[in-house]
């Protein structure tokens, strides 16, 4: 492998320096030695391969979903046995059921345009706020986050800034 693939491929398992890459808000020296022990080369040929890797990625396109947010309160994490599986359930990881009239958490929902690309463009946003998820997921264009009840205000205006410019060239075109 050469050094050029080795910038390019370290720099792919860091999504935070992938983005900041695609920016164009690095500091070459200083990303060249993080990866100081994932890519074997003199800190100066590793910035030069990631300035270039940089210069080959796409634009930062963001892009807004059509999605309608809601704020659901009292939901609970119920094991999959013990649920009431009649009634509409949030959302289902494992043995354990996100089911409303249950408990103190907050649930976030977007019906739309929802996806993968937007989760995770949720989360992180969610962590810069510094409000903490309770449990996440989306299929067929429904996004549930939930939060402890307190932050359920706080979380629903997040998600929906976050639904307004999600980053789409990484996860590719959603058409």
């Amino acid at each position: 492998m050469t050094l050029a693939e080795a910038a390019r491929e370290a720099a792919r398992r860091r999504p935070a320096l992938l983005g900041a890459l695609r920016a164009g808000v690095v500091n070459y020296t200083a990303a060249a030695r993080s990866l100081d022990e994932e890519v074997d080369g003199d800190t100066e040929s590793v910035a030069t391969a990631l300035r270039r890797f940089a210069e080959s990625l796409p634009d930062d396109a963001t892009e807004s979903l059509d999605a309608r947010v809601s704020m659901r309160s009292g939901l609970g994490e119920v094991k999959r046995d013990e649920a009431d599986l009649e009634r509409e359930n949030l959302l289902a990881v494992g043995g354990t059921v996100l089911q409303p009239d249950a408990g103190a958490l907050t649930g976030v929902v977007a019906r739309g345009e929802a996806d993968g690309c937007a989760l995770a463009h949720v989360l992180d946003r969610l962590d810069v706020e510094g409000i903490a998820v309770r449990t996440a997921g989306v299929a067929d264009g429904t996004l549930v986050v939930a939060v402890e009840r307190r932050d359920g205000p706080d979380a629903l205006r997040v998600v929906e800034d976050a639904l307004d410019a999600v980053p789409c060239g990484l996860a590719g075109d959603r058409s």
